[in-house]
């Protein structure tokens, strides 16, 4: 199982010399379970995600969306397997703030805003909602599914393979206690990816406006999830569009005080997970 970072940040692509280490790119995640592959999100970063895919012949993947906010879905008319009539894709999603799964995806490929329209794509991608607590197989892997919160509503997933597992659960506000609907999703996972949008102080208001009712989560409480849940490792994900590589490296170095096995993640960064060995 491997796990592949191509856009590691939140709200608006955030391109330029103070992010260069980090990246600039909004949400975009690979997961390979053997064959089957997983992709996370459709931020700007699986432009990049799709050219590196194209080297490799036709595409076959499944496409997860946390939610419709428009730095989760943005890069998609630029993912070029998109495109091409013998790429296999599938994309799955929940249908949000009473806006189905199609027809998000219609009205972003609509003129004004876009010049090829959903009905003339090559793929003919298979598109399918699910609801929270879903359980279904996609190739070599089983997926779980949970919503959590945030504005609009937002699904988390669950990704197990050859018994490791990996959690992605970004755009969540946390609350006074650890979300119960997280902490059971995430319950002994090898990895959690979690929103760490805000530090403490920002979510606080102690400098600028309060953070709360934003829908974000701070390392903080990234860190507390994934003590309660007693993941593995924890990935500190949807950085601030303002935050440099510096500022991101100092939040990991606070976070990992709360839970050592702490990381940011970094475009370009691979987890690697070795299957676990069943006994003879």
């Amino acid at each position: 199982m491997e796990v592949r970072f191509w856009g590691v940040r939140g709200s608006i692509a955030s391109p330029g010399p103070d992010t260069a280490e980090v990246g600039g790119n909004t949400s975009s995640v690979e997961v390979t379970c053997g064959q089957t592959r997983i992709l996370l999100d459709a931020g700007t970063g699986i432009r990049s995600l799709g050219d590196s895919l194209m080297k490799d012949g036709a595409t076959d993947a499944t496409l997860l969306l946390s939610h419709h906010h428009w730095d989760h879905i943005q890069g998609l008319p630029f993912f070029v397997p998109l495109y091409l009539p013998d790429s296999k894709l599938k994309i799955v999603g929940a249908a949000l703030d009473g806006t189905s799964l199609e027809g998000t995806l219609r009205a972003q490929m609509r003129s004004p805003n876009f010049p090829v329209r959903f009905d003339e794509l090559g793929s003919r991608p298979e598109l399918v909602e699910v609801a929270s607590g879903a359980r279904f197989r996609v190739g070599e892997a089983i997926v779980t599914t949970a919503k959590l919160n945030h504005p609009g509503g937002v699904m988390a997933y669950r990704i197990e393979h050859r018994g490791r597992s990996v959690v992605y659960a970004t755009d969540t506000e946390h609350f006074a206690c650890v979300d119960p609907a997280l902490e059971q999703l995430a319950d002994g996972a090898d990895v959690l990816i979690y929103d760490s949008q805000y530090t403490p102080e920002e979510y606080r208001g102690d400098m600028g406006p309060s953070k709360v009712g934003w829908g974000h989560s701070t390392f903080a409480a990234a860190a507390r999830a994934a003590d309660s849940a007693r993941v593995g490792n924890l990935v500190l994900f949807h950085h601030d569009p303002k935050r440099s590589d510096t500022e991101v490296n100092e939040i990991e170095d606070r976070a990992r005080k709360l839970f050592v096995s702490t990381v940011a993640a970094r475009e370009g960064a691979v987890i690697e997970l070795d299957p676990v060995a069943r006994a003879a």
